[in-house]
C-alpha cells in the first residue's frame, strides 16, 4: 500500500486525501459535486471493458495464476476490478468500506467463477453504479464513510478513488492476457475511454 512519510515523524498510510492535502501543503480542493455524470460515464466504460475482456477468456484461462500475486487467479483479479466499485457504491448504505466488508464480499462471491457468471455480476454492478450516479441523491453522495482506501471520505470521493484503483487492475489484467496467455485483446478500453482516470504509470 502507499505510505507517505513527512519529516520522519508524520506517517500517512494509504491514499487519504483529507490528511495528505494539508500535510503536503497542496493547493487543491477535492470537490466532485459536478463530476457525477463524468464518473457514471467512466464507470460504464471501465466496467464494460472488464466484461468484454472476461468474454474472451475460457474458464481454464480464468483459473491461471498471476505471477505477481501467486495466490490469485485471473478470475480473482477480474472479480477485484468489479467488486471494489460495488463496495464503494454500497458504502452509502452500509456506512463503510472496511476490510470486514471486503472479506464479506469475497465470501459472497466465492462461487462466481465461470465467465458467464462473472459477466452477469459485472453487468449488475455497472447498472447499479451508473443508476446511483445519475440519481442526484446528494445526501447519499455526500455521506462520509470510513474506508480502507481514503480514510474518512464521502461516497463520491470513495467512488473516484476506487475508479482509479479498478482501472489500474484492469490494465494489469490486459497485460496478463497479452503477455502470459497470448490473447489478442478485442475491443479493449481506449485511452479516450479512460481519459482523466488517474493510475500509476507503472503496472507493478
Amino acid at each position: 500500500m502507499p505510505v507517505t512519510i513527512i519529516d520522519d515523524d508524520t506517517v500517512i498510510i494509504g491514499y487519504y486525501p483529507k490528511q495528505l492535502i494539508p500535510a503536503l501543503q497542496l493547493n487543491i480542493d477535492v470537490d466532485l459535486s459536478g463530476k457525477t455524470s463524468w464518473l457514471a460515464d467512466k464507470y460504464d466504460q471501465m466496467l464494460g471493458a472488464a466484461m468484454r475482456a472476461t468474454q474472451q477468456l475460457s474458464d481454464a484461462q480464468l483459473q491461471q495464476r498471476l505471477p505477481w500475486r501467486e495466490h490469485w487467479t485471473l478470475r480473482d483479479l477480474i472479480i477485484h476490478v468489479l467488486s471494489f466499485p460495488e463496495l464503494a457504491w454500497l458504502s452509502h448504505r452500509h456506512g463503510s468500506m472496511s476490510t470486514d466488508d471486503m472479506r464479506a464480499s469475497d465470501e459472497r462471491l466465492k462461487d462466481v467463477v465461470a465467465g458467464e457468471a462473472i459477466m452477469a455480476y459485472g453487468e449488475a454492478v455497472r447498472a447499479s453504479i451508473v443508476a446511483f450516479l445519475q440519481s442526484d441523491d446528494t445526501v447519499a453522495f455526500d455521506r462520509v464513510v470510513p474506508a480502507h482506501y481514503g480514510g474518512e471520505v464521502t461516497v463520491l470521493e470513495l467512488l473516484n478513488i476506487i475508479l482509479s484503483h479498478s482501472t489500474h487492475h484492469l490494465k494489469q489484467a490486459y497485460w496478463f492476457m497479452e503477455n502470459e496467455l497470448q490473447v489478442e485483446l478485442l475491443n479493449p478500453a481506449t485511452p479516450h475511454d479512460l481519459e482523466g482516470i488517474a493510475t500509476p504509470a507503472a503496472l507493478f
